[in-house]
């Protein structure tokens, strides 16, 4: 099985849709070349789902 990136290092960027109210928001990071982090920004150490950048680009295609 794959092990986990280290993340605590990791460089963060809010979704574009984020605002100052907390709304309901994601946060990625492109610091891992083919994998694509992905966390609740209102639980920044919460849980995090790391995703194949292919994976991530087809989603991001499919919601746009």
């Amino acid at each position: 099985m794959p092990h986990s990136p280290d993340l605590s290092t990791t460089h963060w960027r809010s979704s574009s849709y984020s605002n100052s109210n907390g709304g309901e928001c994601v946060e990625i990071s492109d610091d891992f070349p083919g994998l694509i982090p992905v966390r609740d920004s209102k639980n920044p150490t919460g849980p995090t789902l790391i995703i194949q950048a292919a994976a991530w680009d087809a989603f991001i295609s499919s919601i746009k």
